[in-house]
């Protein structure tokens, strides 16, 4: 039997999730959502046409008392899905909601909820800020686990501009940063993927990101990944050829065209910087490597940050 929550002191936390014929792990993430510590939750998923037993594992999930929307998703995959939650939650929001984001194949510890929510209650509430953290990368039974890469330099919208370091499966966000995100998401047309977009917006608007080194949990990889960790140094050079064919470049182009809706909201800063790099990406060379080093882009690597200068040397920015 279900225990009653205090929803008038325990903050309410919205999940939203993106579901693609996932009956294969579904039913371990449910589990492990619906035993948090944090129990004043709601669910929301978007499902992307899937033509297995996924719908009816999440009507099964609902039966026994959870609560659970299930909304058509746009159908244009993952990336687009979560944008399409965002652009819904606030009709299952308060302006005190908070948001958290799931993958259909991960595996929840017990206080991921919890631990964002106690490290967020140390901000100002009304800045905007989010919460994020290393995950356990592992097999597809959830068999050696490795610790995710570490991000030793800040987090910061220099970073994101570059590289999405804040892995959206880990990511709350508090009222202000839900509802500035919620609002931004129907305004915004592609984007490469959700969390590089939050990472970019959040930044560039003057969020406070809070990253803990400790997991919060387990990321299960496996073939129908729509997009998977690219912690390793083998994925990163499978990355190279990649990159030389112009795909950085043009996940640049998206960004970049994201961050142009969010233009009111960027810090003065941010936005001088959002500028410099979109006015001089196609002109010569050297305008371009001054501007990089202008602004000060850097990745989360000094190799990973010497190899973008080098795409940049070669148009491919």
């Amino acid at each position: 039997m279900l225990s009653p929550v205090d929803r008038t002191t325990s903050p309410h936390v919205l999940i939203l999730m993106a579901t693609h014929n996932g009956d294969a792990y579904l039913k371990a993430q449910l589990k492990s959502i619906s035993s948090q510590d944090h129990k004043n939750w709601s669910l929301v998923v978007s499902d992307d046409g899937s033509h297995d037993t996924t719908l009816r594992i999440l009507e099964d999930f609902t039966r026994v008392g959870h609560s659970v929307s299930v909304l058509p998703g746009p159908l244009r995959g993952a990336a687009a899905n979560f944008m399409s939650l965002l652009c819904r939650a606030p009709e299952h929001a308060s302006p005190q909601t908070y948001i958290a984001f799931a993958d259909q194949d991960d595996v929840w510890m017990p206080d991921r909820l919890s631990r964002g929510l106690r490290a967020l209650a140390l901000l100002p509430g009304a800045q905007p800020a989010a919460w994020c953290s290393r995950t356990l990368v592992t097999g597809p039974r959830l068999e050696n686990p490795r610790l995710s890469a570490a991000r030793p330099r800040p987090l910061s919208f220099c970073n994101a501009l570059v590289e999405n370091v804040m892995s959206g499966n880990t990511v709350l966000l508090n009222p202000a940063a839900s509802q500035l995100a919620s609002h931004l998401a129907g305004k915004t047309g592609k984007v490469v993927m959700h969390d590089w977009w939050l990472y970019l917006i959040l930044t560039g608007s003057g969020a406070h990101i809070i990253h803990e080194e400790r997991p919060c949990l387990y990321y299960r990889q496996h073939r129908g990944n729509e997009i998977g960790s690219n912690d390793g140094v083998f994925a990163r050079i499978l990355q190279v050829p990649m990159l030389l064919t112009g795909r950085f470049r043009r996940w640049n182009g998206i960004n970049l065209a994201a961050i142009a809706v969010a233009r009111p909201f960027l810090t003065p800063e941010s936005d001088e910087n959002y500028s410099l790099i979109a006015r001089t990406r196609n002109g010569p060379l050297g305008v371009r490597i001054a501007a990089l080093r202008k602004v000060r882009v850097y990745r989360q690597s000094r190799i990973c940050t010497a190899g973008m200068l080098i795409l940049a040397m070669l148009g491919l920015f």
